[in-house]
């Protein structure tokens, strides 16, 4: 993932109104007006994070039936996957880091705990 699109998903992510409305859109695709009204919002509040997470890449919107007016939202996977990859990265090198101190640790102790 570029670093520019981690920062862009990071950030969108970091609101907790966008995190609960990725939350809902993990069960099913829903309405704006029903996320809006899960989440106890206006819907030009909910109209404005969706935005964010639509020009993140994080949602796509599908028009529903013959009302050009309805839209379904769903979220994306790529950018999930983008995201997974980058925390495993990241996870990876603190396992190595945190074997190499205990390591460290060990063959720095004495039997009985002390340091050597």
């Amino acid at each position: 993932m570029a670093a520019r699109d981690l920062d862009r998903t990071l950030s969108a992510l970091a609101e907790p109104t966008r995190r609960a409305v990725v939350d809902l859109l993990r069960r099913r695709p829903r309405r704006a007006g029903e996320l809006a009204e899960a989440l106890s919002m206006s819907p030009p509040a909910m109209s404005r994070h969706l935005r964010v997470l639509r020009k993140t890449g994080l949602v796509e919107e599908e028009h529903a039936g013959e009302d050009a007016r309805v839209r379904v939202y769903r979220l994306r996977p790529a950018p999930f996957r983008q995201l997974r990859a980058w925390i495993e990265d990241v996870e990876r090198l603190w396992t190595l880091e945190l074997a190499a101190f205990k390591e460290h640790v060990e063959r720095t102790r004495t039997p009985d705990g002390k340091r050597r």
